[in-house]
């Protein structure tokens, strides 16, 4: 099975190059697609002469990583993508092949591929127990992670106002709703190389605002209000007890803000699929003992 690995980047020439030399490295061939979020000529350049092999698209303006995703993924041409960040590296020869294989059961529609921040420490992340069952969990990072790009582009993709920070939980979700889950995957791990260029402030703005869209669009009645005040009370104190206060008290006003734009936009998912949803969030699960509780498969 070959797969499409799609490459949302900006101006981080020296990582993009490390990662699609990894990427050509890979045992199963590969489709590569670079989306480039109004960056300058020099990658354009870098690709051209370095990686002709490589599908390149440039935007005229920037977009944020959900729209490059998004584009990137419905101009693909493999079943299986991996949307990975331009700071990720493929370690492994064998990680996609690994992964390619983990798609073994109708449910999953996303795996998260085990990785480590290798910045901060040597943890592995988001892997599965390695037991031989299929772990499922609530969602995955966005710098490691394989999707079915069917299921992708039928629940909408990712919300491209999420635009930075948190759509990959509302993703799953949407694909919960539907009877995809999102495993645990136990490939070779891959590395994310945390870029220095990373804009926290930015970071933590969106991610406060993020969690009250989330709130909005999905979370059903009568656990809305309670969601709602216990994010925006998390938020808050994440914003004193974490730094940056200004952005993340921003992030949260612009969030609450956005509900009156966006008034007739919320779809909550039914309160079982909520509550599997949060459950998973606090521990994994095998499929094997929530499967007679996930909805029937919409798309099968």
């Amino acid at each position: 099975m070959n797969a499409s690995i799609v490459i949302p980047s900006c101006n981080r020439i020296a990582e993009l190059r490390a990662l699609l030399h990894s990427c050509l490295r890979q045992t199963v061939p590969v489709e590569i697609i670079v989306v480039d979020d109004a960056a300058n000529d020099e990658i354009a350049r870098m690709i051209d002469v370095a990686f002709p092999t490589v599908r390149y698209y440039r935007l005229a303006h920037g977009r944020g990583p959900a729209f490059q995703r998004n584009r990137g993924i419905e101009l693909a041409s493999s079943e299986i993508v991996f949307p990975v960040d331009d700071d990720s590296l493929f370690v492994s020869r064998k990680t996609v092949e690994q992964t390619l294989a983990e798609f073994n059961h109708p449910r999953i529609g996303a795996i998260g591929i085990p990785y480590v921040n290798v910045n901060h420490d040597q943890r592995v992340l988001q892997s599965s127990p390695g037991d031989g069952a299929i772990h499922v969990t609530h969602s995955f990072v966005g710098a490691a992670h394989a999707l079915r790009r069917d299921v992708f582009l039928r629940v909408g993709g990712f919300r491209e106002h999420f635009f930075y920070m948190g759509e990959e939980s509302d993703l799953c979700l949407r694909m919960l709703s539907v009877g995809y889950v999102t495993r645990l995957g136990n490939a070779d791990p891959m590395h994310h190389v945390e870029s220095p260029q990373r804009n926290m402030s930015r970071a933590s703005f969106s991610g406060r605002r993020n969690d009250i869209r989330f709130a909005w669009h999905n979370v059903p009645l009568p656990e809305f209000p309670l969601h709602l005040a216990g994010t925006t009370f998390n938020g808050f104190k994440a914003a004193v007890t974490q730094g940056w206060f200004t952005s993340m008290v921003s992030g949260t006003a612009a969030g609450y803000a956005d509900l009156f734009r966006r008034w007739r936009e919320r779809e909550p998912v039914t309160r079982d699929t909520y509550r599997l949803h949060r459950a998973l969030k606090k521990q994994s699960r095998r499929l094997e003992e929530i499967e007679a509780s996930l909805p029937p498969l919409r798309f099968s």
